[in-house]
C-alpha cells in the first residue's frame, strides 16, 4: 500500500492546529502580495512624477505659472509636486506681507515643504512594516506548526507497538509543510521590503535635494521681491 504524500493530501490530513497555522500563513502571503503589487505601482509612479516635475521646474517656467498649474482643481498632485506647491503657496502668502523679512519668508516656506515631505514619506512607508513583520515572523510561525505537528505524530506513535518509516513519514511530512509555507510567505516579503525601502530612501534623497535647491531659488526671489517693495515704497 503506497502512502499519498501530495501537498493537498498532507494539508488535508494535518491536525487542526497545523491547519490553523497554514491558513494564517496563506492569508499573510495573500495580503503581502497585494501590498507588494500596490507598493510597486506606487513607487514607480512616484519616480515618474519626480522625473517629469524636475524637468518642468528646471525648464525655465515661471514659478507662479507652475504653481497655478499644480493648483488647478482637476490636477492630481503627487509626491514632489505637493512639496513644491505647499512651499511656494506658503512663500507667496508670507511674501505678500510687507513687514516680513526675506529670511522669515523663506523659513516659512521651508517649514511648509518639510511638513509635506513628512506626509509624503509616511505614504511611501505605508505597508512596509507589515512586509517586514511577515518576513521576520512567518518562518517562526511555520516552525511552530512543524513542531506541533511532529509532537502530535510522535504522541500517536507512542501507542503503537512498532513504528516504521511508513507510519512516521506522513505525520512528519504534514508538519514540514507548515515550515515550507512559512518560508513561502517570508521570502517574497523580505525581498520586497528591502527593495521598497531602498527605493523610498532614494526618493527621500531626491526630495531633500530638491527642497535645498528650491530654498536657494526662493532666497534669491525673496531678496529681489524685497528690493522691489522698497523701490515701490
Amino acid at each position: 500500500m503506497t502512502t499519498d504524500l501530495s501537498i493537498v493530501h498532507l494539508i488535508s490530513q494535518a491536525g487542526p492546529v497545523v491547519k490553523f497555522v497554514m491558513l494564517l500563513l496563506v492569508l499573510a502571503s495573500v495580503v503581502s502580495w497585494t501590498y507588494i503589487f500596490a507598493k510597486h505601482k506606487e513607487l514607480k509612479t512616484a519616480f515618474e512624477v519626480v522625473n517629469v516635475f524636475e524637468k518642468r521646474f528646471w525648464s525655465g517656467i515661471e514659478l507662479n505659472e507652475l504653481s497655478r498649474q499644480l493648483g488647478a482643481e482637476r490636477y492630481d498632485r503627487r509626491g514632489l509636486e505637493n512639496i513644491f506647491h505647499k512651499g511656494f503657496e506658503e512663500y507667496t502668502r508670507l511674501n505678500a506681507q510687507k513687514s516680513m523679512e526675506p529670511m522669515h519668508v523663506v523659513e516659512g516656506a521651508r517649514r511648509a515643504m518639510q511638513a509635506q515631505y513628512t506626509r509624503e514619506m509616511d505614504l511611501l512607508d505605508n505597508h512596509l512594516p507589515f512586509l517586514a513583520t511577515v518576513g521576520s515572523t512567518s518562518p517562526y510561525v511555520g516552525l511552530f506548526g512543524t513542531v506541533w505537528g511532529i509532537m502530535s505524530s510522535f504522541q500517536a506513535l507512542a501507542n503503537m507497538k512498532q513504528a516504521t518509516l511508513a507510519l512516521v513519514a506522513p505525520g512528519i511530512s504534514e508538519a514540514l509543510v507548515a515550515t515550507a509555507m512559512g518560508l513561502f510567505a517570508a521570502i517574497p516579503a523580505v525581498v520586497a521590503y528591502n527593495r521598497f525601502s531602498t527605493n523610498a530612501d532614494r526618493l527621500a534623497t531626491r526630495y531633500e535635494t530638491f527642497m535645498d535647491d528650491f530654498t536657494t531659488v526662493l532666497q534669491r526671489q525673496a531678496h529681489i521681491s524685497q528690493h522691489e517693495k522698497h523701490d515701490g515704497a
